[in-house]
């Protein structure tokens, strides 16, 4: 199906695509009624949503006492958090956090009907998201993962609606990936790249100007109020701390020959196992330092920005060294601590004793606890398993359609597989790799892999006539 020069200056969408609600969809209906039946078997086999210290409780903490936070997490997700706290419910936060998981695969499925991918395949497409066990358990905790990629997601819909979208589209759009970037820094990249596909597209100063003022707004209306609290105008007091954790894998002062200030964030010794474990480990250079290690921020990064010039080869071997991780046939822990999530677990877990734990309990919901397994439907979920291939292989053959129909005449996937490789690359070179960093690459990847073999599919016909 093509696309006319006077389509594409437009935004008129093929006469074909107007009538695809009107087909069938009734392989993806089983699909997702089966997903959601996995989703209410996990809400019915744990007793409570999944709480982590310390992430989960800053959240709800800063949910009721509603401000920005001199951390790792902007105030997105408590705001989702405050928007609830009137029902003190932990387990209402995961109910709704699995029907954003759902909405995510309803978007990508209608994004590649609408780019006529057979019903079929736009199905077949959405699995990963469904029915990954890493998905489902994010969607049951309390933690921000869900609604970023919501909000990912609903922006790429919104631009890849039409092969050019409207003004309004475009703000539309801009105000989600705001909503992304203040529930998670990691998605500020995606604005960029939104507005590079409106000027290749030649969208027209309009659709830019209210691409980027929707998306930029927001941004900066947060980045006035975290100054008043904290007196910088920034979203987080933590890239610095992150980017200075990322260098102490390769740091070498005898290079990088810091001044006296700086010298003070050599490494020294201290030996974790991976990047991000400097930002916590006691006995790591920052962290000896007096006051709190955010309030170093500003020569973290100082230092951090000396050593990658300094050692540039390092660092970029560093980032390509652990992004390949993600496409490892058996996912390996990373840091130790955290186990990949192939299966649902079985058993208990009880909270640690914390004065904050209590704090949460009074204010945001007391029936918080620890979390319990429960049978009968315990047992039925940890004989689901997720097979090793459709972790890391199974990624990367979505990359590489996606980039293939990325080169094409139309370049149909570029947008959604650079969102993807952003999304995969972006929080390892910015602070180390976790599985669940790049969680909303997948996303991404499956959308651009749609789009790549929608994009191969019609150009098959052609090549076969023209040989004719």
């Amino acid at each position: 199906m093509l696309v006319t020069p006077t389509q594409v200056r437009t935004g008129a969408e093929p006469r074909g695509r107007r009538s695809f609600l009107a087909e069938g969809h009734g392989l993806f209906a089983v699909v997702l009624a089966l997903a959601a039946a996995l989703r209410g078997l996990v809400m019915l086999g744990y007793d409570t949503a999944q709480v982590y210290w310390y992430d989960s409780f800053t959240y709800m903490d800063r949910a009721v006492h509603f401000r920005p936070a001199d951390g790792f997490h902007p105030a997105g997700y408590s705001a989702f958090l405050r928007l609830l706290l009137p029902f003190h419910s932990v387990e209402l936060v995961a109910a709704i956090q699995h029907v954003m998981g759902l909405g995510i695969a309803v978007m990508i499925y209608l994004v590649l009907r609408r780019h006529a991918l057979p019903a079929w395949g736009a199905a077949l497409v959405t699995l990963p998201v469904l029915f990954n066990p890493a998905f489902v358990r994010l969607e049951h905790a309390v933690l921000a993962d869900t609604q970023v990629i919501f909000f990912a997601v609903a922006a790429m819909t919104v631009m890849m609606w039409r092969p050019v979208p409207s003004a309004r589209a475009g703000a539309l759009a801009g105000t989600l990936l705001a909503l992304a970037t203040l529930t998670r820094t990691a998605a500020a990249p995606l604005l960029v790249l939104f507005l590079a596909h409106l000027l290749l597209r030649r969208a027209g100063w309009r659709r830019v100007v209210a691409t980027a003022a929707a998306g930029l707004l927001p941004l900066a209306g947060y980045a006035a109020w975290y100054q008043q609290h904290h007196g910088r105008f920034a979203i987080s007091g933590s890239d610095g701390v992150a980017l200075w954790a990322r260098t102490m894998t390769f740091a070498d002062c005898s290079v990088i020959r810091p001044p006296a200030p700086e010298a003070k964030l050599c490494p020294n010794g201290t030996v974790v196992d991976a990047s991000s474990e400097y930002v916590w480990a006691a006995g790591a250079s920052l962290n000896l330092l007096p006051g709190s290690r955010f309030s170093h921020n500003d020569l973290a990064r100082s230092f951090a920005l000396r050593a990658i010039a300094a050692q540039p080869l390092d660092y970029l071997a560093d980032v390509v060294k652990e992004t390949t991780l993600a496409f490892r046939w058996t996912p390996v822990r990373h840091p130790d601590r955290v186990a990949p999530a192939l299966s649902f677990p079985s058993g208990s877990w009880p909270l640690p004793g914390f004065p904050l734990i209590d704090q949460v309990r009074r204010t945001y919901d007391p029936d918080i606890r620890g979390l319990s397994s429960v049978e009968p439907y315990a047992t039925v979920m940890s004989a689901y398993r997720y097979p090793n291939v459709l972790y890391g292989p199974l990624f990367a053959v979505l990359l590489v359609v996606g980039g293939i129909g990325s080169v094409g005449r139309r370049r149909a996937a570029l947008l959604p597989w650079a969102a993807a490789m952003t999304l995969l690359v972006g929080p390892v070179a910015a602070l180390s790799f976790d599985h669940r960093y790049i969680l909303p690459a997948i996303p991404m990847a499956c959308l651009a892999a749609g789009l790549g073999a929608a994009a191969l599919r019609r150009s098959l016909p052609r090549r076969g006539r023209a040989r004719s």
